[in-house]
């Protein structure tokens, strides 16, 4: 399978920067996401490994080849499209047959691959259907086997769930990793939705502003991140001002704006240094002493109850709470919360203020 590495990579249209220095290496058989809001570089960056769009500087490296000058039907990719972008006047396996016969592979394979890739996305019984009569999930388990039908090993995905409605996206996402890690692909997977990236990932590279942000598991992007940008794009988080109080061994004693002391992780901070402190909603819960607020507005989300409060320190705090609890809350009530000291992040008050520093652009 091929590794990829970019080395400096960087693009610029006219005066706009839409990437610049960016290293990154993809092992064989990863499935790599690229996460980030829009409009911060990512379609740019996987049209630059395609060959779409050449890079105004750095290199682009498959499997150890350096890829300058190399067109994209050189490249022994599969490419799919946010735009489902299937020939309306052939059907499903018309579709389908049309990388083996580009490539001239003998008339056997032209007959058994497209078959065999369109069982594998569970559409067999479809081959002889055009796609306006297929659904929108269908048409684009059609573009994904007609990407693996080539025989590429390096498969791109340019949002390839955005224009599919919710119920359908949620079931094409656990079909795309079940099926690329049974052929073994190296998979590099653009998408701005946060929960698909956590769902189908190795690992996902979160990017702001043409550069990458932070690489990691999905795990460690939620549990650990190590910018503020990330805690606050990845998934939800509560962010609090306040001034290192005190370093324990196990834990960092902040004090926040109301003077109220509360818990975070042990860090390397010092005794008066500003931070912000990233709490997520769901490790925050209520006591019957502890950080004093205000139940400001109450969310009904399904399988929890989203409970938004003011604090006495002038900072609002989302807490979840499940359906099945007991208490009742109301607006207006007055409400304690706590938290573990394994449960805070601290970061470095940022000199340009919390909203520039977890603005989307």
């Amino acid at each position: 399978m091929p590794e990829v590495e970019l080395r400096g990579i960087g693009k610029r249209f006219g005066k706009v920067v839409a990437s610049r220095n960016i290293d990154l290496k993809i092992a064989d058989g990863e499935y790599l996401t690229i996460l980030g809001p829009s409009g911060c570089g990512k379609t740019t960056l996987i049209r630059m490994i395609a060959g779409i769009i050449e890079p105004s500087e750095g290199s682009v490296l498959i499997g150890g080849r350096d890829m300058k000058g190399v067109p994209i039907e050189e490249r022994d990719i599969g490419y799919v499209f946010q735009n489902i972008a299937l020939f309306p006047h052939l059907n499903a396996l018309g579709n389908v047959s049309y990388g083996p016969i580009v490539k001239d592979m003998d008339v056997r394979d032209i007959e058994e691959v497209p078959r065999r890739y369109l069982e594998l996305v569970k559409l067999l019984d479809r081959m002889n259907m055009f796609p306006g009569e297929l659904s929108g999930g269908e048409q684009q388990k059609v573009s994904l086997a007609r990407a693996l039908a080539s025989g590429a090993k390096l498969l791109l995905l340019d949002e390839p769930l955005s224009a599919l409605d919710a119920r359908v996206r949620m079931d094409l996402r656990y079909e795309l990793r079940r099926i690329t890690k049974a052929l073994g692909l190296t998979v590099i997977h653009v998408t701005h939705d946060q929960e698909e990236a956590m769902t189908v990932s190795d690992r996902i590279v979160l990017m702001r502003n043409g550069q990458i942000v932070e690489a990691n598991t999905p795990e460690q992007l939620y549990l650990a991140p190590k910018h503020l940008f990330t805690a606050n794009f990845v998934g939800e988080t509560n962010l609090l001002e306040g001034t290192v109080r005190e370093i324990l061994e196990d834990r960092t004693l902040v004090e926040l704006r109301d003077g109220t002391v509360v818990e975070a992780r042990p860090s390397s901070f010092r005794r008066g240094d500003a931070v912000i402190l990233s709490i997520r909603p769901e490790r925050v819960h209520p006591a019957s002493q502890g950080m004093r607020a205000v139940v400001r507005s109450i969310t009904f989300m399904g399988t929890y109850i989203r409970i938004t409060v003011d604090t006495d320190s002038e900072d609002r705090v989302n807490f979840d709470v499940s359906t099945s609890e007991d208490r009742d809350y109301n607006i207006g009530d007055r409400v304690d919360l706590i938290w573990s000291k394994r449960s805070g992040t601290l970061y470095p008050r940022p000199p340009e203020g919390v909203q520039e520093a977890i603005k989307l652009e």
